[in-house]
Parts: C-alpha cells; sequence; structure tokens
C-alpha cells in the first residue's frame, strides 16, 4: 500500500468511527445551519503580489514532528496579522497530529479563509468541513478515482465552499480540469512515495489555463523558493514547515511576500 492509500485509508476510518458517534443526518444540518463560506476562489486570485496559504502543520510522515502548537487559533493570527491569505489546518490525526477541534478554534478566531487539509475521501468528510467552519476542502487527485473526484468536488461547491484540488502530475491536473476545479495546486512531494521534486511546478504549470488559481505546495523553506514558484507562474503557495518551525513566523511571511 502507497504512503497515501494508507493516509487515505486512515482518515476514512476515522471518520467513520466519528460518523458512528455523530450520524451523518446530525453533521448535514449542522453543516447547513453555518453561515456562509468565505467566497476563497475569489480572495486567492492572482495579484500582483504573491499570496500565501499559511499552515497550521504540528507533523508530516516525511518530516515527523514539527511543532506542538498548543494553540493553533493564536498561531493561525500571528498568519494573517503576518499577510497570509488563507490558512491551512491539517485535521488528518494519525501522522499530522491534526483534528477538526483545531480547525474549529482557528475559523472562530481568523476572519480569512480556512482549509480543510485532510485525505477526504467520503462525503461525510465534506459535511464535517463545512459542520466545523472550513472555506475550503483539500481534494487529492491521486486518492480517488475521477467519479468520485467529480462528485465530491461538486458536492463542495454546493455547500459553498471551494475545492483546492491538489495534483502531481500533466494528467493529473487533466483530470483537475475536467471536473471544473478553478484552483489547483501542484504538490512538489510525490504522496505515494514522499519523495519531493522542486521543478515540478515549472515543469507543469503551463498545463494550467488562465482563469485558474495556480497553488505551489511543498518545498518552501526560504524567500528564494518562494520566488521560483512565482517566476513559474504561481499565484499562491502553500507554506507550513517553514512557519512552524520559525520563531518568528511574521517576519518569514514578510520575507515570503517581498518576492
Amino acid at each position: 500500500m502507497s504512503h497515501l492509500a494508507e493516509l487515505t485509508a486512515g482518515s476514512v476510518a476515522d471518520a467513520n468511527a466519528r460518523k458512528a458517534k455523530r450520524p451523518k443526518a446530525a453533521v448535514e444540518k449542522a453543516a447547513l445551519k453555518q453561515k456562509p463560506a468565505l467566497d476563497a476562489l475569489e480572495l486567492l486570485q492572482p495579484a500582483e503580489q504573491i499570496k500565501i496559504i499559511a499552515e497550521v502543520k504540528r507533523a508530516s510522515p516525511s518530516r515527523g514532528h514539527l511543532s506542538e502548537i498548543p494553540d493553533p487559533a493564536q498561531l493561525a493570527v500571528t498568519y494573517q496579522t503576518g499577510g497570509a491569505s488563507a490558512i491551512s489546518v491539517l485535521t488528518e490525526e494519525r501522522k499530522f497530529k491534526g483534528s477538526l477541534a483545531d480547525l474549529e478554534a482557528v475559523r472562530s478566531a481568523v476572519t480569512i479563509p480556512v482549509l480543510r487539509k485532510d485525505f477526504v475521501a467520503t462525503e461525510y468528510q465534506v459535511f464535517e468541513a463545512r459542520a466545523a467552519g472550513a472555506d475550503l476542502v483539500l481534494l487529492i487527485v491521486a486518492a480517488l478515482d475521477q467519479k468520485k473526484l467529480a462528485s465530491l468536488h461538486e458536492l463542495v461547491r454546493e455547500l459553498g465552499m471551494t475545492a483546492l484540488v491538489e495534483t502531481h502530475s500533466a494528467e493529473e491536473i487533466d483530470r483537475a480540469l475536467d471536473v471544473g476545479a478553478g484552483l489547483i495546486g501542484v504538490n512538489a512531494r510525490d504522496l505515494t512515495t514522499l519523495e519531493l521534486d522542486k521543478e515540478l511546478f515549472g515543469r507543469v504549470a503551463d498545463r494550467i489555463p488562465s482563469g485558474v488559481v495556480r497553488v505551489a505546495e511543498s518545498a518552501v523553506l526560504k524567500r528564494k523558493d518562494v520566488a521560483r514558484y512565482r517566476d513559474a507562474g504561481a499565484d499562491v503557495v502553500l507554506v507550513g514547515e517553514a512557519l512552524v518551525t520559525d520563531g518568528d513566523p511574521i517576519r518569514t511571511l514578510e520575507k515570503f511576500l517581498s518576492v
């Protein structure tokens, strides 16, 4: 089993355990009672300045422990103060040590869009995201067959949220475009093997047409990494490790935003 398949299976199993305690009907009701999601797609549109999605991330399978983050809401406020355009919150429990409680805390503390970053493969997880206040939901093309990708993308849209559709190849970009994705991420890290390809975005970015927001993910540790993505055509850069391991994330965000 690949790393991605294992992570997705674990997230679905954990969601099913929550579902046994909180049935889908209850989560749907909570999702529909939430105030409308922020229009993340509009807020992440291309601009003269690069935009950053700053991540609340305690750990990862590739890097292990990164940061304790006892107060994810306070960290998110720091990110917003530093100029982040959106906040990504890892909610996967097993390898990333996140939770939906982190997402709820962040949503209550900031006024910018919040992304549920997890291995979403079921409708229940999408309704959970909206019930917790998410404005965006990550959908990973490699983890989903095309029928499931299309149905989950449509559900995200119907709930007023935006899907960040993550890809790792030209073929996956085509699949994302086929379901109408308006926000496409290119992850330098291959989640099936955890290998990193820093040049991937530059090779495939032209595959993403104008009118679709381009998000570069992973391999961002220094200002030069942001500059490389910007030069290759990125509208948005998602940054996690460089911020959670930095004692002064506001200063780091200022550097990244200055490219």
